[in-house]
């Protein structure tokens, strides 16, 4: 059999991970590495450092060949096959956590395998909010920022990235690093072949119209993009979608009545799902078939969750 049809079956064992369906939703794969890959990826990736990754590039990739040569080759593969497959275009990778190792050295490692991920689907791009080619941001149980990205007691609308950057986004990958005192927040998702009225949208004359796109304050991105939100097709004529109703500035009123109506029907379509990652753990969507967005949560004086975002574009 294959490696590009392993991703077709209910479960499938390769070197050191398994792959099937998650189990609310069946477009979503669910990728879990066990404990031997897990401790011959951090042995291997002891002698760097975050600080390294950061500073230098090349080690990024580095860093995901060790990991795809722990899997005979074979990670990589069904990583990009499983995203570039509109099918599906999106997995959660789960692995076991050590327990001998101190908090901060668990981050570090989590740090370093999402950056694997992350290099052997594509390439992650500059986050000019942190700096970094990853951003790391808090959630806590009060909040005064200019997006709802950290804002916990409301839910933060379906979406995609990359409205307000000029580089191209195709993938985002999202890892919950650490939490505390936490119920609610659970992803949420919506292949956009699963929206109920998407045609409606896809064919309305201000569907391939341009609109202004610009970012808040910190996201330390000052320059507007133009684009549509239906900006191209795929392959086979289907739509790819690139959307946020925070940072649209409509021109007139027949634009912002387009972009109103868009999100009341994204957000009452039945057909999205929840899904509740581990600590360490992450979720990868191609971003222009899949919206995304996070549930809210209840209320605690001491919530707390640590996250990190990894957006870039596929390099093949």
């Amino acid at each position: 059999m294959s490696v590009l049809s392993t991703v077709h079956k209910r479960i499938n064992y390769c070197n050191g991970f398994t792959v099937g369906p998650y189990e609310q939703q069946q477009r979503l794969k669910r990728v879990s590495l066990d404990a031997q890959l897990m401790l011959a990826f951090s042995r291997a990736t002891q002698q760097w450092s975050v600080q390294a990754l950061e500073y230098k590039p090349f080690l990024r990739f580095m860093i995901a060949d060790y990991l795809n040569g722990l899997t005979a080759n074979n990670l990589g593969t069904i990583l990009k096959k499983i995203l570039k497959d509109r099918a599906s275009g999106a997995f959660v990778v789960t692995y076991p956590r050590e327990t001998d190792i101190s908090p901060m050295q668990q981050t570090e490692l989590s740090i370093k395998l999402s950056t694997a991920v992350a290099h052997l689907v594509g390439k992650a791009d500059h986050d000019a909010m942190y700096g970094h080619y990853y951003a790391r941001f808090s959630v806590k149980n009060s909040d005064n920022s200019d997006s709802y990205l950290r804002q916990a007691h409301r839910r933060m609308e379906l979406h995609n990235d990359g409205t307000y950057v000029s580089e191209r986004t195709d993938f985002v990958l999202m890892q919950k690093l650490q939490e505390q005192n936490m119920c609610g927040g659970e992803s949420l998702l919506l292949h956009i072949d699963d929206w109920g009225e998407r045609d409606k949208f896809y064919q309305h004359p201000m569907a391939k119209q341009d609109i202004i796109w610009r970012a808040p304050k910190s996201k330390n991105v000052g320059k507007k993009q133009r684009h549509p939100v239906f900006f191209e097709e795929d392959r086979q004529g289907r739509p790819h979608m690139l959307y946020i109703d925070q940072f649209a500035e409509p021109e007139n009123l027949q634009q912002a009545r387009y972009l109103y109506e868009m999100g009341e029907s994204l957000e009452t379509d039945p057909n999205y799902v929840k899904v509740t990652l581990q600590e360490g753990a992450m979720l990868v969507v191609q971003n222009h078939c899949w919206l995304h967005g996070r549930d809210k949560f209840q209320a605690h004086p001491q919530l707390h969750r640590e996250l990190l975002r990894q957006r870039g574009h596929f390099t093949d």
